[in-house]
């Protein structure tokens, strides 16, 4: 059964399940083939001597000689056999005919005779019991040899029959005769032990030698009981009835053992689809039970794969009232499969409280749900509630379904649990007071408590509440004013918010005479009002700190790296600088960079990397540079002013800051470029039209370890070489390898690495066609390919260098200053709000 809020759910699972029922019915039909075409095969090799594939390719010829198909043939065959010998039957008077003629019945060995068996035959595979079977049976015998009902007794253990399958006869009958003791002179048992059909023609005769079933008057005038075996014995006795008399035509009698020899297959599936004895038993007589019960219930048996888990149940047992989506009740829907009776309760919280009572042996009660079935057959709609008991190995479920009241006082009691509220009644007049059990819980108050009079609703509010709605229930009361108050209570768990609405209805005079309303919980919906005001009052400051922080770390930025409006030479060398800020986030990056002549007229060039973003950045960038200068200027190796900015990094402030750099000094003299980096990108030199990375001398990052290892290399400049010093952000992208970037700015400076001012922003446009997500600092150093080659007008190295550090040297400390000032002020602002 299906569940609210599964409707799509439910449509798929109903489709899934039909597919399954076609494939099989596919497969049933493949077995009944495959089974007449070896009784077929049976026939020929008795009547004929032949070998099996012999049988097989005469059958195949015959049909193809005749125009059939093989299934065809088969049953022409069968039905060709000659019926046993039987004593001719009595004279009797012509009967009279009847007002309309029934259809002709087809000769033995006709195609028509081939014809109805084969459809017979098929019709019966689609059969799920005996009393299915008997159903299709009588509906295929009607109109061939005139029958009017079919029965079908299965013998017992203990000796008497049990009618197992009928069709035609009414409940109350089918009720009367369901059991028959072992007597003598029953046709039906007469049959079993004779092992032959027995033809009852002549009804003034019969009814002296037998004990014919039901009231002669209005029952049948000729009827014949045929014995089905089943398993090598005849279990079961067929009958079919018919109100006209006289004897049945040789035709109908070959149909109606061909139709019986039809029917020893199908009981034979059923036979052995059985379980155990004992819960057979069992089975038998729950359904004994349940055919007296009202209400609808069924017993179900789990059935397991070969790992154990339970993937179906089969309907052992079923109450008259039980009714499945096709519409089939009671007895009918024994030995069908729960997923084709009901194919949307799989994997619904039905199914998994089956599997839950199969598993603890406590019974399972789901809550009230509306079912509408999506697979063919009669629509059943209706809200119903399942119970499910353990018995035995099995389940004894049953459901109830529930009248349009008990839906509405569900649906009452859903919609006051869901909105956390519970309606209050007061009568004025005569004192009555009822509450709904939400309203109790609600206002915390216990059931057996009572609900409390109107006047003395403001006692349970807090003292600074219970006048505001003192005041409104008195207008309410005197005036019939309707109100809406707010107020709180106090229980176990604090305080909580509430909500009383009430309105008057009032005497024909305008006294009110009742008061309706609803008392709400608004405890959630209050706590998330304030936390949502505070979290406001939060991300505004936040914000502000976080403008005010970018602002000044971007003055900081631009008061430390402030680049010159062209190139500039130093040592010999074409120097030009660009400095690119992220254009995504609104954290001002650590990227830096330094170009200047020393006193011997060397010549630095410095380009870093500071993690992070922020004044921590800025301000750490602002430590390395002037550090790693004035360490340099000093006659420091480079080696050993990466080790020491490393320390200065590792005992700063912030010791989880971490930096890469690459660090060159140039000799003019020698054209000489000495180089070492801590972690860094390694340059890229250009020359002769050929672009290529250096190797990196060992070193890692800055900050990272506290015995690192620093290496120096050295590279010949030639005339006409280019080499670049840069950050990450020129080469990275998301979702990108760091080897794809570097070879795009190698392909990029092959296209734009001619001379002239403008190869630097045409490389920049190159690389930085997207939007940039870092920070960006490029060093392009030239060296001219002729000592007198002046491609841009010179600007005295050592000029612009001390005018730079000059106007940084004075403003660095009180920057960082202020940097530091700030930001302790918004994060100690933040940690007071």
């Amino acid at each position: 059964m299906d569940d609210p809020g599964t409707g799509a759910d439910s449509a798929a699972l109903a489709k899934v399940v039909a597919r399954q029922r076609a494939e099989l019915e596919r497969l049933r039909d493949l077995v009944a083939t495959a089974a007449v075409l070896e009784r077929a095969k049976g026939v020929l090799m008795a009547v004929t001597g032949c070998a099996p594939d012999a049988a097989h390719e005469e059958l195949r010829r015959r049909a193809e000689d005749s125009g059939r198909t093989l299934i065809e043939q088969c049953w022409l065959t069968l039905g060709s056999l000659p019926p046993p010998p039987e004593q001719p039957p009595p004279a009797a008077p012509a009967p009279a005919p009847p007002a309309s003629a029934p259809r002709a019945t087809p000769s033995a060995g006709t195609p028509e005779m081939a014809e109805v068996l084969a459809r017979t035959g098929r019709d019966l595979l689609r059969v799920g019991s005996p009393h299915e079977l008997a159903g299709r049976l009588l509906d295929h015998l009607a109109p061939r040899v005139r029958a009017d009902a079919v029965l079908l007794y299965e013998r017992r253990a203990e000796g008497g029959l049990e009618l197992v399958g009928h069709a035609g006869i009414d409940a109350h009958f089918a009720g009367q005769w369901r059991h028959v003791p072992p007597l003598d002179r029953v046709p039906a048992f007469e049959a079993l032990v004779a092992g032959e059909p027995l033809w009852l023609e002549d009804l003034a005769a019969d009814r002296t030698r037998h004990l014919l079933l039901g009231d002669l008057a209005e029952r049948w005038r000729s009827r014949v009981w045929l014995p089905v075996p089943v398993g090598g014995t005849a279990r079961f006795a067929l009958g079919v009835m018919r109100r006209c008399g006289g004897p049945f035509t040789p035709p109908e009698r070959q149909l109606i053992v061909a139709a019986a020899r039809l029917c020893a297959g199908r009981l034979r599936a059923f036979d052995t689809a059985r379980e155990a004895p004992g819960e057979l038993g069992v089975a038998r007589t729950v359904q004994a039970v349940f055919d007296a019960l009202p209400g609808a219930a069924m017993l179900l048996t789990p059935l397991r794969t070969a790992a154990g888990e339970v993937e179906d149940y089969r309907i052992d047992a079923a109450t008259p009232q039980a009714v499945d989506v096709s519409g089939r009740t009671g007895r009918d829907m024994v030995g069908r499969r729960i997923l084709e009776s009901y194919p949307s309760v799989a994997g619904e919280p039905l199914w998994r409280g089956y599997l839950e009572t199969l598993e603890t042996g406590v019974p399972f009660e789901s809550e009230p749900f509306a079912y509408q079935d999506v697979s063919d057959g009669p629509a059943l709609t209706g809200t119903f509630s399942v119970r499910a008991a353990p018995l035995g190995g099995g389940l004894l479920v049953s459901w109830l379904r529930l009248d349009p009241q008990d839906r509405q006082e569900q649906r009452l009691a859903d919609v006051q649990r869901l909105g956390n509220l519970g309606w209050a009644n007061w009568n004025l007049v005569t004192g009555q007071i009822s509450w709904s059990a939400q309203a109790h819980t609600v206002l915390g108050r216990d059931v057996e408590q009572g609900p409390l009079e109107l006047a003395k609703l403001p006692e349970l509010a807090l003292p600074q509440d219970a006048e505001p709605l003192a005041a409104a229930i008195t207008g309410l009361v005197r005036e019939g004013r309707a109100f809406d108050v707010p107020f709180r209570v106090e229980g176990p768990e604090g305080v909580r918010h509430l909500r009383l609405v009430a309105e008057a209805v009032s005497d024909p005079d305008g006294t009110p005479a009742e008061v309706h309303g609803f008392v709400q919980d608004l405890t959630a919906q209050r706590s998330a009002e304030l936390a949502l005001v505070k979290s406001e009052r939060t991300m505004l400051l936040q914000r502000g700190v976080l403008q005010a922080e970018r602002a000044l770390a971007a003055r900081l930025q631009h008061a430390l790296l402030p680049l010159p409006s062209k190139p500039v030479r130093l040592a010999g060398l074409r120097v030009e600088v660009a400095y690119l800020p992220a254009q995504s986030g609104i954290h001002v990056g650590g990227d830096w960079f330094s170009a200047i002549e020393l006193p011997e007229y060397d010549a630095l060039f410095v380009v870093g990397d500071v993690a992070g973003h922020g004044i921590d950045a800025v301000a750490t960038m602002a430590q390395l540079r002037f550090t790693a200068k004035g360490m340099v200027s000093t006659g420091t190796s480079l080696t050993v002013a990466l080790a020491r900015l490393n320390q200065l990094l590792l005992h700063s402030r912030d010791s989880q800051m971490t930096a890469t750099m690459i660090m060159a000094r140039y000799d003019p003299a020698s054209r000489l470029l000495a180089w070492a980096q801590a972690g860094h990108l390694p340059p890229l030199l250009v020359r002769g039209g050929e672009a290529r990375y250096l190797d990196r001398p060992g070193g890692m990052l800055l900050g990272a370890s506290a015995n690192p290892y620093y290496e120096s290399a050295e590279l010949r400049l030639e005339p006409g070489d280019r080499l670049l010093l840069y950050t990450d952000g020129l080469v990275e992208r998301p979702g990108e390898g760091l080897d794809a970037g570097l070879d795009r700015l190698a392909a990029a400076v092959r296209v734009h690495g001619a001379g002239g001012s403008g190869s630097l922003d045409a490389l920049l446009a190159a690389m930085l066609a997207d939007e940039r997500r870092d920070d960006v600092c490029v060093v392009d150093i030239r060296m001219p390919a002729r000592a007198d080659d002046r491609t841009e007008e010179p600007v005295d190295a050592a000029d612009a260098a001390d005018a730079v550090d000059a106007a940084v040297d004075t403003a660095t400390a009180k920057a960082a200053e202020a940097a530091a000032k700030t930001a302790g002020t918004g994060r100690a602002a933040g940690r007071d709000e």
